[in-house]
């Protein structure tokens, strides 16, 4: 597994436009250290991949929900009657990730 460095969380950071101080990028090393210690322990427990993943705790049973019937779907005006930013008849959006 690569190393997680101060270097890589600043591109990371850069490429996600944010900022941070020394502070937290030592914080967030710290806690990647923590994280990586605990999976390298579940990763040396025998017979760990032959157990199936878990993908919640409790059966959930949805009765309460709608059934799931289409219907007729907006037209591209309706869309977009109350976007403020409309570029070739799509909603235009501030840029969030390089």
């Amino acid at each position: 597994m690569k190393k997680v460095d101060k270097e890589t969380l600043k591109l990371a950071a850069q490429h996600l436009m944010f900022e941070m101080s020394d502070e937290e990028y030592e914080s967030l090393l710290a806690d990647f250290d923590s994280i990586i210690s605990k999976m390298k322990i579940l990763g040396e427990i025998e017979g760990i991949d032959d157990v199936e993943p878990m993908t919640f705790p409790f059966d959930v049973t949805n009765s309460y929900l709608r059934e799931d019937i289409a219907g007729e779907p907006l037209t591209r005006e309706d869309a977009l009657k109350n976007a403020k930013d409309i570029h070739n008849g799509m909603i235009g959006l501030p840029r969030v990730v390089k």
